[in-house]
């Protein structure tokens, strides 16, 4: 029974595209239409096929985690690219078409980050080991979006541009204050204290990030012109004539999308610029994929553009600008993988092979998902008057960063 209809659910799924699938008890079926790189996957027993049938968008990463789903020919991201490439246009099975609808119907309730269930989410991915983040990412511990401005940029180069880019969009002088919501591991606000003269204060929900920040910021002689806070937006008091936000608006969750935006109208000067650069969804609202909710980023979200300009038509604020970037982050995946496998066997010391399967499992599913999917990157410039910034985007290059 579960064989057959894996069978049916893989001959509507995958018209593109050549896979041949070994079965528990021997068999090998062929899909697609032969065209493309080969793939050879291998189910080790009758649970996985189950599994896959009833609940593929978790099935398919718990079972390559737990080592019962075997690439024997080709590549991981060949096989997420390859569903994520026929996904959009193959007729959904029956028996599936009800979850997907059930959680993008009660998304707003999964992802209500109050202040304590937000604490403890940022908790379960960035209060990982500092040593693995060292393993994949630029020395400047930059967990976000590169910006590339030419093809040959090294994953250090990019990711200086994208601070340089989100620098000349905040239109930064020496001494102005400027706030870093959800500052990470404290790059961002170093490198505008120290480049750009601004007096910042970063924000963030991670002990081991607040940590290293304040650490880094010590070594670098920084600590006059950056402080480093653990606090939740929602608690941070005064007026700040900059404000800025890198990756830490997929974690708000959609109940507090107001809440977030009427913080940034509150702290921002009347005068002020706001800079929230965050992953977005050009399709439909649909539900966080059910295995990065459960492994990777518990209450996370990917917005779409009407989710987030909704709630910024509410709060009052203008959008000054937008600029969507994309492919710049399936390339700085490529580059975080690329560094993830030349150093697993270290990664495999800190934890173990499972944890290293479903590191892998993520990045590639991310990877295939911007390059494939429907993912890409926002960069909303807010403000709270009309004229906060010229009139032409002109002066964003003339400092030298051209776009890509």
């Amino acid at each position: 029974m579960w064989h057959s209809a894996l069978d049916l659910m893989l001959r509507r799924l995958l018209q593109h595209g050549q896979l041949r699938l070994s079965l528990p008890d021997g068999v090998t079926r062929t899909y697609g239409d032969g065209h493309g790189a080969a793939l050879h996957v291998q189910l080790k027993d009758n649970a996985t096929v189950r599994h896959l049938v009833l609940r593929p968008d978790l099935a398919v990463g718990e079972a390559y985690m737990n080592g019962t789903l075997v690439i024997e020919e080709g590549s991981l991201q060949g096989l997420l690219g390859m569903i994520v490439a026929n996904r959009d246009d193959a007729p959904q099975i029956w028996w599936q078409r009800a979850l997907p609808r059930l959680r993008t119907a009660v998304r707003r309730f999964s992802q209500n980050n109050a202040a304590l269930r937000a604490r403890r989410n940022v908790a379960h991915h960035y209060d990982l080991s500092d040593a693995l983040y060292d393993l994949f990412l630029d020395p400047d511990r930059q967990y976000s979006c590169g910006y590339f401005r030419d093809p040959t940029d090294t994953l250090a180069q990019a990711q200086i541009n994208k601070k340089t880019h989100i620098a000349c969009k905040l239109r930064l002088t020496p001494g102005m204050r400027v706030l870093d919501i959800g500052c990470g591991w404290g790059g961002m606000a170093r490198t505008l204290a120290r480049d750009y003269g601004a007096e910042v204060l970063g924000i963030t929900l991670s002990e081991q990030q607040h940590a290293y920040a304040q650490a880094e910021a010590t070594r670098a002689g920084l600590d006059d012109r950056v402080t480093y806070r653990l606090c939740d937006y929602r608690d941070v008091t005064g007026e700040f004539d900059r404000i800025v936000s890198v990756g830490m608006f997929e974690h708000v969750g959609l109940p507090h999308y107001r809440t977030y935006f009427d913080a940034i109208q509150d702290r921002l000067k009347p005068d002020g610029i706001a800079l929230i650069h965050t992953i977005g969804w050009m399709a439909r609202p649909d539900a966080t994929n059910p295995w990065i909710a459960k492994y990777i980023f518990p209450g996370g979200y990917i917005p779409t553009l009407s989710e987030v300009a909704s709630a910024i038509e509410r709060s009052g604020l203008w959008v000054a600008d937008l600029e969507c970037l994309r492919l710049h982050y399936a390339e700085t995946l490529q580059h975080w993988i690329t560094q993830f496998e030349q150093n697993v066997d270290k990664v495999q010391a800190l934890y173990d092979a499972r944890f290293v399967r479903m590191w892998r499992f993520y990045l590639a599913a991310c990877e295939v998902t911007f390059r494939y999917g429907r993912q890409l990157v926002f960069q909303f410039q807010l403000s709270r008057q009309i004229d906060a910034v010229p009139l032409t985007r002109d002066y964003l290059y003339q400092s030298g960063d051209m776009p890509t």
